[in-house]
């Protein structure tokens, strides 16, 4: 019979491996748009900010993530190393 491999590392190294992933990948798009223009497509994608001010304590929300090609391909990257560790 065939063994299945599970992971057992922390989801944390999962979270590093795809912030990595990510940074890598958006730099070599930023180094690589001028050749090619294909790189430089990136949509974003997130909530606007908005504040909540309870007078005493005032909280700002927001998010946004550009994924550009090479950013996809960083963090899918990630995915895989983190399978294959």
């Amino acid at each position: 019979m065939a063994k299945i491999h599970r992971s057992h590392h922390s989801p944390w190294v999962l979270v590093l491996l795809l912030v990595v992933g990510g940074l890598a990948g958006s730099a070599a798009g930023s180094l690589l748009a001028p050749l090619v223009p294909f790189f430089k497509a990136a949509p974003v994608v997130g909530l606007r900010p908005s504040t909540l001010d309870l007078h005493f304590l005032v909280l700002t929300f927001g998010l946004s993530v550009t994924l550009g090609p090479l950013t996809l391909v960083g963090l899918l990257l990630g995915y895989l190393l983190y399978r294959w560790l």
